[in-house]
């Protein structure tokens, strides 16, 4: 097992680990020095054990507020996958759109004034036909 040392509040301490989590050792030894000299620089020198406490602990908080936000979170996703399985699962709806029905007798009468319309127009022709041949 490997030694490594770690710096906790300015303390030194040599601390094994097993062969490839050097890496991890470091990154946690890391969080716990961080926690630890936010309470150095509030509170000033401690005995070591009570640091320790105190940066775990304070460790411990956030990571129970994390872990609240990680489960609001999953909730979440889990709420937003059962809608898209649901809008995946349910038919495709279409939109219906209604075009309004013209009545036939509106259409019959139409048709009148269109046949009216065309008569006008040929005894018209007709008469200025006759005006200008006679």
């Amino acid at each position: 097992m490997p030694d490594e040392e770690i710096t906790i509040g300015g303390r030194s301490y040599e601390v094994s680990c097993q062969p490839g989590e050097e890496h991890f050792l470091h990154s946690a030894a890391s969080l716990i020095d961080a926690e630890a000299q936010t309470l150095l620089s509030q509170i000033g020198r401690m005995p070591e054990t009570r640091m320790l406490l105190m940066a775990g602990l304070m460790l411990a908080d956030k990571t129970a507020g994390i872990e609240e936000q990680l489960r609001v979170a999953e909730s979440r996703v889990a709420e937003l996958e059962r809608t898209i399985a649901h809008l995946r699962s349910a038919p495709a709806q279409t939109e219906r759109v209604e075009v309004p029905v013209i009545p036939n007798a509106v259409l019959d009468q139409l048709a009148q004034f269109a046949d009216r319309a065309e008569a006008l127009a040929d005894e018209t022709e007709s008469r200025a036909q006759k005006d200008a041949t006679g």
